[in-house]
């Protein structure tokens, strides 16, 4: 059977979308009804941009810092590979990486741990790699970690150590994808964030396509 063209990881946000604990949910509502004689239906949403999948800009973990409408567009867009490290626990190094079946340093590497808020609910705990590994992986050049649990940092993490490795290095990331889907190998990503000016993240479509298929 032919493999499907795209295959949208994206996490569907709605009512009920896990928000990290804390954090604004997502809420939506009705300006406008056509029902009520109204010309069209104008809708309006209230919720903070790390509902669901999205991109960190580097200002949620320093003041100052580049802010939403200044995420590149060639770090979310190209060649990536998805990795299955939904076995593990904890703190992740090269070594985990490459018994996961990394053999080369990508450019955009997809962890897929298996604790997505696709399922419906907030994960209590998720793999995460160690501050020294994302910084070794940005060195040999990592554009791009996206993981389809809520944070590329261990979810008691204060220091984010990783978001800074990867922003200090000129690398981001994407947070709450839904990898259930695809199988760990190469593919092309396409996902970029919406330009969204003086925020500290930004949604994000994410959608990725078979290597076979890009001709």
């Amino acid at each position: 059977m032919k493999p499907q063209a795209f295959i949208d990881i994206s996490v569907t946000v709605a009512p009920g979308t896990p928000e990290w604990p804390g954090d604004t949910p997502f809420s939506c509502g009705w300006t406008w009804r056509i029902s009520d004689g109204e010309s069209v239906n104008l809708s309006a949403i209230h919720t903070s941009p790390h509902v669901g999948t999205h991109a960190d800009a580097p200002l949620h973990v320093r003041d100052g810092a580049a802010a939403s409408d200044a995420l590149p567009l060639d770090a979310f867009i190209g060649p990536a590979v998805v990795l299955d490290v939904s076995s593990a626990e904890g703190e992740l190094t090269r070594d985990d990486l490459r018994r996961a079946g990394l053999t080369e340093s990508p450019q955009r590497l997809l962890l897929k741990t298996g604790r997505s808020i696709a399922s419906g609910a907030f994960p209590a705990s998720w793999p995460a790699l160690s501050a020294a590994c994302a910084a070794s992986l940005v060195a040999e050049g990592l554009r791009l970690l996206g993981v389809d649990c809520p944070s590329v940092d261990l979810k008691e993490s204060k220091a984010l150590a990783v978001h800074h490795a990867l922003f200090d290095g000129g690398a981001f990331n994407l947070e709450n994808l839904n990898l259930s889907i695809p199988a760990a190998g190469g593919y092309h990503l396409m996902a970029a964030p919406m330009k969204l000016g003086g925020l500290d993240a930004a949604p994000v479509r994410a959608v990725l396509r078979h290597l076979s298929t890009d001709q």
